[in-house]
């Protein structure tokens, strides 16, 4: 397979890593990005950028909690333009819609439209906003978190580019101490937001994702010059020492919390747990990036005068 310099360049950006290591990658497996990835680590080569969805396109993620904080919710809206995403009709259309989905506990984006407001159904909402600020706007996607034994709380990051919604267990939450928990509770869902943790805890972790990882720690491991005349036995031991770090940088409750890095978030959560006097536990999150996954349009104006030319 013919391997090209955007391709290059694509894993690249994805990897960081220099641009003749990601040919090399590329050429070794046959010019699928994703293996050419694994290659790289396999190689002991440092990704410093992860490999994510490009978010492509404009709109935002938008939360609702409900008054008691047993209800959470969190949408994402699309639309054609930063200018309209940052309107005050834009942003009212994705309160609403948080609202309702909120409200009526449906997660489904074709469903939540036919749920009723009081101005009427979240699809009439979105047609009377669209008529208003001339761009298409589209409800892409929902999640509702309920819990009666919960706090639910959420953070929205750069007037929603991406947002975060959190389960916090709480046995024995009163008056008194709530506040205490959800400001706990909004710390870990900002901390979620700069970390992107894609589990809560090493049980959370499924087996495939932690044997594939302990494949890779081996290959590195054999790779490295200085263990070639190791035993398997005493590498597959080490591999296993490594997961430690992999669980660290995976799971949120192992991670150095963002705003104090000297302790872990699971710390964190002990820490308020004792100063409330209630049993917490980090039940769930959800995280949505905004226009993540989908293409935006890209004109290229030199291709256009090109083709307007052929076309004389």
């Amino acid at each position: 397979m013919e391997i090209t310099a955007k391709d290059v360049a694509k894993l690249r950006d994805i990897t960081g890593v220099g641009m003749m290591a990601c040919k090399k990658a590329l050429i070794a497996t046959d010019g699928d990005i994703d293996k050419a990835c694994e290659y790289l680590r396999e190689q002991g080569m440092s990704i410093v950028a992860k490999k994510a969805s490009r978010i492509a396109a404009e709109g935002a993620a938008w939360a609702y909690i409900s008054d008691d904080k047993h209800t959470g919710a969190l949408v994402e809206v699309n639309c054609e333009s930063d200018f309209v995403a940052k309107s005050d009709v834009f942003t009212k259309l994705c309160e609403d819609i948080a609202k309702a989905a909120a409200q009526s506990g449906e997660e489904d984006a074709e469903k939540l439209k036919a749920v009723k407001t009081a101005e009427g159904t979240i699809d009439e909402l979105i047609t009377a906003a669209t008529a208003k600020t001339g761009e298409k706007i589209s409800l892409r996607r929902a999640t509702v978190q309920k819990n009666a034994g919960a706090i639910e709380e959420a953070y929205i990051h750069m007037g929603g580019k991406m947002g975060t919604l959190v389960e916090i267990g709480a046995d024995g939450a009163t008056s008194a101490n709530t506040a205490d928990i959800v400001a706990m509770a909004h710390d870990i869902a900002m901390h979620i937001a700069a970390f992107q943790p894609p589990y809560v805890r090493k049980s959370d972790v499924p087996q495939n994702a932690v044997d594939h990882e302990r494949e890779i720690i081996k290959q590195q491991l054999m790779n490295d010059e200085k263990n070639k005349n190791k035993p398997e036995n005493v590498l597959a031991k080490i591999a296993e020492g490594k997961l430690g770090n992999f669980y660290k940088e995976n799971c949120l409750l192992y991670q150095a919390f963002a705003k104090d890095p000297s302790i872990t978030v699971e710390q964190l959560v002990e820490a308020t747990a004792k100063k409330t006097g209630a049993k917490l536990d980090v039940v769930r999150f959800t995280k949505f990036v905004m226009g993540e996954g989908i293409e935006k349009r890209t004109d290229n104006l030199a291709e256009e005068v090109a083709k307007l030319s052929a076309n004389k």
